[in-house]
């Protein structure tokens, strides 16, 4: 199958998607694929779409193409340049699918979704609505609690509006502070004091012109897969420091990672059933991560959706993936698989 594995970007999570796109396309390339890896900003003008996915082809080599013009990103998109890349969307259509392997803004936020959908691009992951439901976090919330899937107690603000004190938004201290549409917990901020606050408050608003405040949960915090309506293992996250923001995410030995969590299989099952309603509340399809907090006394609370979520061998995903005996390139087939099925209805 030709398949073209897209990421990069321009969003704060371009690294983790070139991270993430390059294990995708390896293991895909193991299994006898035809992948090619291609930023969908950057494009590559050497590539020929009637060729490029014949022959011999160096991953690493593509991805150190993508990362040489990490540097000239900002200047790029102050230029004016226009979102895809020199041969991405001719690349694109060339392919038998694209998988996205894209991170943040501009990537799992809908907008590539929806160009796909008008240029008849079979693509993975959910399609442009629910992506954009879903990186909208203040919106996730209110699908979430109409749906009976219990989420922390929040309250959005919006830039230039006055900032109220938190006990008028019902909230306390501690209190989450966070950008409407960050990822990998960036423009995240866990805070203890009022001078904390109002200073996490001007940082998030640098990453977006909304800004969620959730009240603080303190317990286990988990993550469970949802692959076809179906829900995977779910795996428990413990950060040796702090939690489980950027750098704990990505830097290895900074968390320890259970899975299959150890809970009761009462708890296992409730979860297990949020995160499916989770999933439909936010209209997503194919696949997504669905992030909880449980507390001390057992009562759970959906935090997010990730749509696109990290997809390196040891992510979150593919090690719920590998309980139920699934290795790292069958679970990139398998999400290829139901992408298809639903794309081609």
């Amino acid at each position: 199958m030709k398949i073209v594995v897209l990421a990069g970007g321009t969003s704060t999570e371009r690294e983790i998607s070139i991270v993430s796109g390059t294990g995708i396309c390896k293991a895909l390339r193991e299994r006898g694929h035809q992948a090619i890896l291609v930023d969908v900003y950057c494009g590559n003008e050497t590539l020929d779409p009637a060729t490029a996915f014949d022959g011999e082809y160096d991953v690493d080599a593509a991805a150190a193409y993508m990362r040489s013009f990490d540097s000239k990103i900002k200047e790029m998109q102050a230029s004016g340049k226009e979102f895809f890349g020199p041969k991405v969307l001719e690349l694109c259509k060339a392919a038998d699918v694209v998988f996205l392997g894209l991170h943040g803004k501009n990537g799992e936020d809908g907008k590539v979704q929806a160009a796909f959908d008008l240029l008849g691009i079979i693509y993975t992951g959910s399609g442009y609505l629910g992506s954009a439901i879903a990186m909208d976090k203040g919106l996730s919330k209110k699908l979430f609690l109409e749906s009976g899937v219990p989420t922390p107690a929040g309250a959005i603000l919006k830039k230039g509006e006055p900032v109220k004190e938190l006990w008028e938004y019902g909230l306390s201290l501690p209190c989450v502070v966070k950008a409407s549409c960050g990822g990998s917990s960036v423009g995240v901020y866990i805070v203890h004091t009022q001078e904390a606050y109002e200073e996490a408050l001007k940082e998030a608003f640098t990453y977006d012109d909304v800004v969620v405040l959730e009240q603080y949960i303190k317990g286990r915090e988990f993550s469970v897969g949802v692959v076809d309506g179906v829900a995977y293992p779910i795996i428990e996250i413990a950060p040796i420091q702090g939690f489980y923001d950027y750098k704990n995410k990505y830097q290895a030995g900074s968390t320890i990672e259970t899975c299959p969590a150890e809970l009761s299989e009462t708890d296992t099952a409730k979860m297990q059933e949020y995160a499916v309603k989770a999933f439909h509340a936010l209209q997503l399809e194919n696949y997504a991560r669905m992030d909880f907090m449980m507390n001390e006394d057992h009562s759970m609370y959906c935090l997010e959706a990730n749509t696109l979520p990290g997809m390196t061998p040891t992510s979150l995903l593919p090690q719920e993936a590998a309980v139920l005996g699934m290795d790292f390139g069958e679970l990139c087939e398998k999400l290829i698989e139901v992408s298809l099925r639903v794309r081609r209805q």
